[in-house]
């Protein structure tokens, strides 16, 4: 059998790379080491056979709190080239959130990044099914001083006895887990398949994107959640192209410091991170990089002056489009032919879109209702979440828990989470909408907008706004932000109340967590 018809991914990602004379291409950059294909290759199976000889078998969890450096891919590949199941998870996570994450996934192992280690030392020593716990600097250095039950990930990776090659699999047996948690409850294991990772390059990174061998990626969205991992490991690999990588805070001095260093040709970022970099006096054509041909987002929808501007500033179009933890990477988007700002764009090649009621009938063009989606890369389930998983996964469709509108030439219209939105007169409002007008005004940088009850017990739009640099709020600007929604958004949809504030709640992929100030309101 020929590693291409192998169905374990690290196979088609990785090694098909090194047989077919590529090995010698970088495959992954960080700010301190470099990875060949080939030397990917050698460490992933060195991290395999390391696994096994620990005793790790197939179809155990590895929980990966790592950050974006060189030693991701060598854990999250050789994990799989094992069999063994990486779970990697956000890097922002409390101590609490990782201990709940570590019990429920049962993970025997965590890779884990020497700043992230220190405030887990109590929950890692009272884990009940860790058996192995492997600490990496972000340079490589050798890692000592650790407690008892410790090891230096570097150390481990180069005692391996190298696995000769990846534990054969089908395409639909389980490879990874990312966790979602949505707006509330619990975080979800969302289980995905060895094939899954392959549709994602082979529909949106190929047929939207275009990604070619000569292309170099970067992606402010880090590699632990399912947008990042697309962007700057199945994509990039694909292909044999290469990855930048940042361990750092994506802020907008950082990244574009990245993108004048490293001269990449695809961009990947969040709306939010667009906003914060048209706002920098830095930012000028190309955003640092004379080489960039083509920007991302996604995490949530982005604004539509968001995009013009950005693309008359930095001359490079952005693709805007929608994915899930659940879906693995993007499945609605548009593309470099059929791109409208201030839209989702168009169902990805292999994937088909409904837009049903709250009974799962079909809406008319123009109306609004729930997206559910069906494609290649939907997760199995999630672990040990059978109710959840029945409701989210019907059949061969997903549901994705997003309002859209559908327009009458099949672009598609976020109108923003099924729990976000809330009725004013009747009528649905969509806090995306208001937001979106809210920042056409000169002195807006981020809003967020939310139902709130008035004295009589009804709803009405309140906003939540983050001012530019410079600007003081007075009563006059915030009256001027009402009539600008008035003008753009409709009358009824005006916010009733306005607060400004330093910051809005947000995801580590950039989203507002609405539900976080509608709890504030009490």
């Amino acid at each position: 059998m020929s590693v291409t018809q192998d169905g374990n991914a690290v196979s088609w990602l990785l090694d098909r790379h090194v047989a077919e004379g590529r090995g010698a291409r970088a495959a992954f950059l960080d700010p301190h080491r470099s990875l060949t294909y080939a030397a990917l290759a050698e460490a992933s199976a060195r991290f395999a056979g390391a696994l096994s000889a620990a005793g790790i078998g197939r179809e155990r969890r590895m929980l990966m709190l790592m950050l974006d450096t060189v030693d991701f891919p060598v854990a999250f590949l050789g994990a799989m080239r094992a069999g063994v199941v990486p779970v990697p998870v956000n890097t922002l996570l409390t101590p609490e959130q990782v201990a709940y994450m570590l019990a429920d996934s049962r993970a025997e192992v965590l890779c884990v990044s020497a700043p992230c280690f220190a405030a887990l030392r109590d929950v890692v020593a009272a884990a009940p099914d860790l058996r192995l716990v492997l600490v990496a600097g972000l340079d490589g250095a050798p890692q000592t001083g650790l407690p008892a039950g410790a090891r230096d990930f570097a150390g481990f990776v180069a005692a391996g006895p190298a696995a000769p090659r990846p534990v054969p699999a089908s395409p639909d047996e389980v490879a990874f887990w990312l966790y979602s948690s949505g707006s509330t409850g619990a975080p979800k294991g969302a289980k995905h398949v060895h094939g899954s990772l392959r549709a994602t390059a082979e529909t949106y990174a190929s047929d939207v994107l275009g990604i070619r061998a000569g292309d170099l990626v970067y992606s402010a969205a880090k590699l632990f959640f399912a947008y990042g991992l697309g962007n700057a490991l199945t994509f990039p690999m694909s292909v044999g192209a290469t990855a930048v990588l940042l361990p750092d805070r994506p802020t907008p001095d950082a990244v574009i410091g990245v993108m004048r260093d490293r001269q990449p040709t695809i961009f990947c970022g969040v709306p939010t991170l667009y906003a914060a970099m048209l706002a920098s006096p830095a930012l000028g054509r190309g955003a640092g990089s004379e080489r960039l041909r083509l920007c991302i987002s996604a995490g949530e929808a982005l604004p539509e002056h968001v995009g013009l501007r950005w693309e008359e500033v930095v001359g490079a179009a952005i693709l805007d489009g929608i994915g899930s933890t659940e879906m693995l990477h993007i499945f609605l988007s548009n593309r470099p032919d059929l791109l409208r700002y201030g839209t989702s764009g168009v169902a990805v090649p292999g994937y088909e879109l409904r837009i049903v009621d709250e009974h799962e009938r079909e809406v008319a063009p123009g109306e609004i209702g729930e997206l559910l989606v069906r494609g290649p890369s939907a997760a199995e389930g999630y672990w040990n979440q059978r109710e959840k998983s029945r409701r989210t996964f019907l059949g061969e469709w997903t549901r994705t828990g997003d309002k859209y509108v559908r327009e009458a030439d099949g672009f598609y219209r976020y109108q923003g989470r099924a729990d976000d939105m809330f009725k004013v007169s009747g009528i649905w409002v969509s806090p995306f909408e208001v937001e979106a007008a809210l920042m056409t005004h000169p002195a807006v940088q981020e809003a967020a907008v939310v139902g709130r009850e008035d004295a009589d017990g009804l709803v009405k739009p309140m906003a939540f706004l983050v001012l530019k640099p410079g600007v003081a709020a007075d009563t006059a600007l915030l009256e001027a932000m009402k009539e600008t929604v008035k003008a753009r958004a409709g009358a009824w949809k005006y916010p009733r109340w306005v607060e400004v504030v330093e910051e809005l709640p947000k995801t580590a992929t950039g989203k507002i967590q609405r539900f976080r100030l509608r709890a504030a309101l009490g």
